[in-house]
C-alpha cells in the first residue's frame, strides 16, 4: 500500500507500512528533535520526500474551494492532498480539513488517534444581516464579518 505521511505520523510513534512518501513541506516542519528522528527513522526504512505536481495542486486548491476548505488549509496540506492525488495512495493524517478535502476528491484517509472527520460543507453567513455569501471576508452590505459555518 502506497502511504502519504502528514506532519502527525512524525509526532507520534504511529506504526506504517508499505511505501512511504511525504512532501519536502512536511520536512520543514520537523523542528523538534522527536520528529526529526522519527523522520530519520522512516527515511532509513525507504520513505520518499517528493513534490507534488503543479496540476494536481491546482485540483486540490479547487477541491478546497469548493468544500469551504480553502480558507484553513495551509501549503503543505495541498502538498500533502495533491501528492495523494497523483500517486492513488492514502493519507495518514489527523487533519479535519485534510481529510474532509480528501473525501471530496475520493483520496482514503487513515486517521491516526483521533476520530475520521464527517464529510463537512461549509457556508459563509454575515454576522450583521444574516445574508449567505460564498467566501468569508467582510460584508458589502452591512460590513460586518462574514463567517464559516456548517451547512
Amino acid at each position: 500500500m502506497k502511504c502519504i505521511l502528514d506532519s502527525t505520523v512524525f509526532f507520534t510513534d504511529y506504526p506504517v507500512n508499505g511505501e512511504c512518501y511525504t512532501t519536502p513541506s512536511v520536512v520543514e516542519e520537523l523542528l523538534d528533535l522527536t520528529s526529526k528522528c522519527r523522520y530519520d527513522q522512516l527515511a532509513d526504512a525507504g520513505l520518499t520526500v517528493r513534490s507534488p505536481s503543479a496540476q494536481e495542486l491546482a485540483r486540490v486548491k479547487e477541491a478546497a474551494r469548493i468544500s469551504g476548505d480553502l480558507p484553513v488549509i495551509s501549503g503543505t496540506d495541498c502538498d500533502v492532498l495533491a501528492l495523494a492525488g497523483e500517486l492513488g495512495a492514502t493519507i495518514f493524517t489527523d487533519d479535519f480539513a485534510i481529510q474532509n478535502i480528501a473525501a471530496a476528491m475520493g483520496i482514503s484517509v487513515q486517521p491516526l488517534r483521533q476520530r475520521a472527520a464527517k464529510k463537512r460543507v461549509w457556508k459563509y453567513r454575515c454576522t450583521g444581516c444574516g445574508r449567505y455569501f460564498k467566501t468569508d471576508g467582510e460584508c458589502p452590505v452591512c460590513g460586518s464579518n462574514i463567517k464559516r459555518k456548517l451547512k
